[in-house]
């Protein structure tokens, strides 16, 4: 048996099956966003995608974490 995922990511699944986008294209429209900022993002996902700020959040911090480790 696994350990349960914690952080951002425990939110991924309950985003696919909310929004009906895999977690990939969300942060493929994050990545190419011109905004850069944490809180810009999760404002532009809420106001124009309709996300809850829960879920935005995960998303940006979950996809900025990456970025930075690349």
């Amino acid at each position: 048996m696994s350990a349960p995922v914690k952080g951002p990511a425990s939110y991924f699944p309950s985003i696919e099956k909310k929004y009906g986008r895999p977690i990939a294209e969300w942060q493929e429209l994050i990545r190419s966003s011109p905004l850069t900022r944490h809180m810009e993002l999760v404002a532009w996902l809420k106001s124009a995608h309709g996300l809850g700020h829960g879920h935005a959040n995960a998303l940006v911090a979950h996809t900025l974490a990456e970025t930075a480790g690349t």
